[in-house]
């Protein structure tokens, strides 16, 4: 009880919810962009539980810190370089994103639109085992900065589960901007390869501090809304709406 009234923890949920939130947005992102695949009535149901085994992971680590805080130490070493179990997760997630997001721009400017075609629609299982495999990445980068702002646990949970709360009133409208607007969406997609690109620096040993990749998002996005201002009566390219790859 006595950590009810004590300001710090709420300062610290307050500040680590907000930081979730942040680290939250390109999960979301990804969930959205994957979730578009899906037939119309599928899709909210798939941000559902998408976020929600975003969370659940969440916790999970965050209940097995002794394991968490293991991955940090090395395995071997290659050309004098420290490879630890992080790394590894790190790299192979940016890789998947990268190989994804460059997959998912061809396949919408290059590619075939399939948009109707009987048995086409990815399945419902596939898309959430895609979202799994980035959620672990995503996940561990969250929990290891929850872990080095607070020493409760019971805050990391809170803070966590409030966020995903957040996230998902927001998935759908977030969803539906992405998916009325294809240089939104492209854009999008160019955040996901520079995340990816950061994952495998960050596992490589060469730390970018996030702001400059959250500036550098933030920037466009503020570029992007001014030409969509300005261009409001011109009609959207359309972009193409393929069949979802087995990767």
């Amino acid at each position: 009880m006595e950590l009810l009234f004590d300001p710090q923890v709420w300062i610290g949920l307050l500040t680590l919810t907000v930081l979730e939130i942040v680290l939250g947005i390109d999960n979301v992102i990804f969930i959205s962009i994957l979730a578009s695949r899906l037939p119309v009535a599928t899709q909210s149901k798939a941000r559902r539980i998408g976020l929600g085994l975003a969370m659940i992971m969440r916790v999970l680590l965050l209940l097995s810190l002794t394991w968490i805080m293991g991955l940090t130490r090395p395995l071997f070493s290659v050309l004098n370089i420290d490879v630890t179990g992080r790394a590894l997760i790190l790299i192979g997630g940016g890789l998947f994103l990268l190989t994804k997001s460059t997959r998912e721009i061809h396949d919408r400017l290059e590619g075939e639109d399939k948009h109707g075609v009987i048995g086409a629609a990815p399945s419902l299982a596939s898309v959430l085992l895609q979202i799994m495999l980035l959620d672990i990445v995503f996940s561990l980068d969250s929990v290891i900065t929850a872990v080095g702002m607070v020493n409760q646990i019971g805050i990391m949970i809170a803070a966590v589960v409030i966020a995903v709360a957040v996230m998902m009133v927001f998935a759908g409208a977030i969803s539906r901007f992405i998916e009325q607007h294809p240089t939104i969406k492209m854009l999008a997609l160019s955040f996901l390869l520079l995340i990816g690109m950061n994952l495998i620096a960050e596992g490589a040993g060469f730390h970018i501090p996030k702001g400059y990749t959250y500036f550098a998002m933030g920037f466009s996005v503020f570029v992007e809304m001014l030409n969509l201002r300005v261009k409001r009566k011109s009609a959207p390219v359309k972009l193409h709406h393929p069949q979802l790859s087995n990767l």
